[in-house]
């Protein structure tokens, strides 16, 4: 299977080649015998020979590969020309190996020079072609008129024949050549339908403007005609099309020249003019314009693409700026012009159709932040070109926003600033995240100082009451515990709150079960500062009750229940009320500690509220007052939105 199928590809491939060889060797016999149509009477070379540009723009269109087919083309139809004429075999044979040698060399110079894949679409590879041209049949013109000598039919000097043979064959082949190298070109990359048209007219002009200047224009005309009727349409196709439609108004104008001077009509066949004056003339005209028409064609092209590429590496840097969130800028300070990047818009705020100037910009910068730039400009020197700086901004839109702009100035020979170049960061999340981290970080310094003056408040306190120092220990843990807790409360929500609900559970959980505890009351959500001063009244309410009241017997119980009050714009109000049941009776007046004096001083002297503590026969009860906001806006300093749901326990 696999034998088959080499097979099969060599097959195809000698298919392939064997009709590449008879396609060139036609093209090439049906051109020869036009060349052959005019010769020079003693040297009997052709004036003009397209035939050496059909052979080498084929070999150069298709590359190396090409070589054998071209080659046994060219050498077929050189030797049946050639008997046509009534020459020797000798002479056919020695012709036809000079034609092949001369494309193939040509192609070879011009594959060693610019690579494998080559198009006329730069001044240095259309340089290259020429050169090319010149190189190849210039050294094949030498064996071609040592061959013609000896074997004939030529009578004229060596050095006769070489010029016409150089001449001949290197006018067909920068006429013909590059019509087939931009053939091939566009066959791989299809021209659009507007490029067509419009190539498609211009050459159509182009026919008809040639036609009248061969057939009408009289002699005066001979050598500015190309000049000024027909290099402006070649202009316009090398200006908006490729070099293929250029290529094919140069074989235009040069086919018709070789066809008047050949068969002596109109401008170029006038009897009145010497042969030789005429060939010289035709042949004056076609290198002229061809050489000005692929010249053009490639400086535009080159043109064309610098344009694609410089349009390609803006979309790469736009994208990389807006990828980045950076925009550029320049600055002309003279004129007082302002460019800046297509992202600019987004950031700014503008519309893209109509960019501010470089003082409506600056009139949107805070008075502040304008000065220190124009500080940094008249500090900059052409030691020191570069600075930046970070400014506030106001959008287009009204929205202020936070830039940093990274400059480079450039400066005239009196050292005066001229021009200002640079790069702009929106850095607004950055500079609130800083803003934001400067007040963390002042809240946790006011935070870290209460909590530590208010445990050597507690410390010192607790000490005064205790008996030991074994009782001093345990109620200083006791508290600092409490405290401990309200901070893990309020840790959970990044110190945005705390729930009611959860602070008193806490605070309760180490001395009450379901059956001798009562939670009643809507889920208010408590600021830091409510929910610290908060947790340290429960837990010396709690320790009272497991020491001396309600939980400290086996059948007491402790109710704790809440309302919330709204009282309109003058805010609103939090009610707790803590009462105990069926624990020892309370006896004789009771003296008042360390505990006691916190819970009743407390939440008035940090929250502004009331606190009625009462220890009656039936046990203790404790009225608190603590009065809230009307609304409050969560943020990372302590503050949190009010928030409720009914809830009992």
């Amino acid at each position: 299977m696999l034998q088959k199928s080499v097979d099969g590809v060599s097959t195809a491939r000698w298919i392939g080649s064997s009709g590449l060889a008879v396609a060139v060797g036609v093209a090439y016999f049906v051109t020869g015998e036009l060349g052959l149509a005019l010769l020079t009477t003693p040297e009997r070379v052709a004036v003009f020979w397209p035939a050496s540009g059909v052979a080498a723009g084929i070999l150069i269109a298709l590359g190396s590969r090409a070589r054998t087919p071209v080659a046994a083309g060219v050498i077929a139809a050189t030797i049946a020309a050639n008997v046509m004429l009534d020459r020797s075999l000798w002479a056919a044979l020695a012709l036809a190996s000079c034609n092949a040698g001369e494309a193939l060399l040509v192609a070879w110079l011009i594959e060693r020079w610019s690579g494998p894949s080559f198009h006329l679409d730069s001044l240095r590879r259309v340089l290259t072609f020429l050169v090319a041209a010149i190189v190849g049949t210039a050294t094949v013109a030498v064996g071609a008129a040592w061959a013609m000598s000896l074997f004939g039919p030529s009578t004229a000097a060596f050095l006769s024949v070489w010029q016409v043979w150089f001449a001949s064959d290197v006018l067909g082949m920068v006429t013909v050549a590059p019509l087939l190298i931009g053939l091939a070109a566009a066959i791989r990359n299809t021209p659009t339908r507007r490029e067509l048209i419009e190539a498609t007219l211009a050459l159509v002009a182009l026919t008809v403007t040639n036609g009248f200047v061969l057939a009408w224009l009289t002699r005066p005309w001979l050598m500015i005609v190309p000049a000024t009727l027909l290099f402006p349409l070649l202009l316009w196709l090398g200006a908006r099309c490729r070099p293929v439609f250029t290529a094919a108004g140069v074989f235009i104008i040069a086919a018709a020249i070789v066809w008047t001077t050949t068969y002596e009509l109109g401008l170029y066949g006038d009897p009145g003019l010497h042969i030789a004056d005429r060939v010289l003339a035709a042949q004056v005209a076609m290198l002229s314009t061809t050489l000005a028409g692929l010249a053009l064609a490639a400086l535009f092209d080159e043109r064309r693409q610098q344009a694609a590429a410089l349009i390609e590496s803006e979309a790469r840097l736009q994208e990389a700026l807006s990828a980045g969130g950076v925009t550029a800028f320049d600055w002309d300070l003279g004129t007082g012009m302002t460019r800046r990047s297509e992202n600019a818009a987004q950031m700014l705020g503008f519309d893209p159709k109509n960019p501010p100037s470089a003082t409506e910009f600056l009139a949107r910068v805070r008075p502040d932040d304008l000065a220190r730039y124009k500080a940094f400009l008249q500090s900059a020197s052409p030691d020191r070109p570069s600075f930046a700086w970070s400014f506030r901004f106001t959008r287009f839109d009204g929205r202020e926003i936070w830039l940093e702009q990274s400059s480079r100035a450039e400066f005239d020979a009196g050292g005066l600033v001229v021009h200002v170049r640079g790069l702009t960061l929106d850095v607004t999340e950055r500079k609130q995240a800083e803003e934001h981290q400067s007040i963390l970080m002042a809240e946790l310094d006011h935070r870290v100082r209460n909590v530590l003056a208010r445990v050597a408040g507690v410390a010192m306190s607790t000490r005064q009451g205790s008996g030991s120092m074994d009782d001093f220990v345990l109620r200083l843990n006791g508290r600092i515990q409490a405290m401990a807790l309200a901070h893990a409360v309020l840790s959970q929500s990044r110190w945005y709150g705390a729930g009611l609900m959860d602070l008193v559970r806490q605070q309760l959980a180490p001395y009450t079960t379901d059956a001798n505890t009562t939670i009643s009351g809507s889920d208010v959500m408590l600021t830091a500062e409510t929910t610290q001063a908060l947790a340290m009244v429960l837990h010396e309410l709690v320790t009272n009750a497991a020491k001396y009241g309600a939980l400290s017997s086996p059948d007491g119980r402790v109710s704790v229940q809440w309302d919330h009050h709204s009282h309109g714009s003058d805010g609103a109000s939090l009610t707790i009320e803590w009462r105990e049941f069926g624990g020892p009776a309370i006896v004789g007046p009771i003296q008042s500690g360390y505990g006691t004096n916190l819970i009743r001083e407390l939440i008035p002297h940090e929250l502004g509220g009331k606190v009625d503590l009462v220890f009656a026969a039936d046990g203790a009860c404790c009225r608190i007052e603590i009065p809230l906001p009307a609304e409050v806006t969560p943020d990372p300093v302590g503050t949190a939105t009010f928030r409720e749901r009914p809830v009992s326990v």
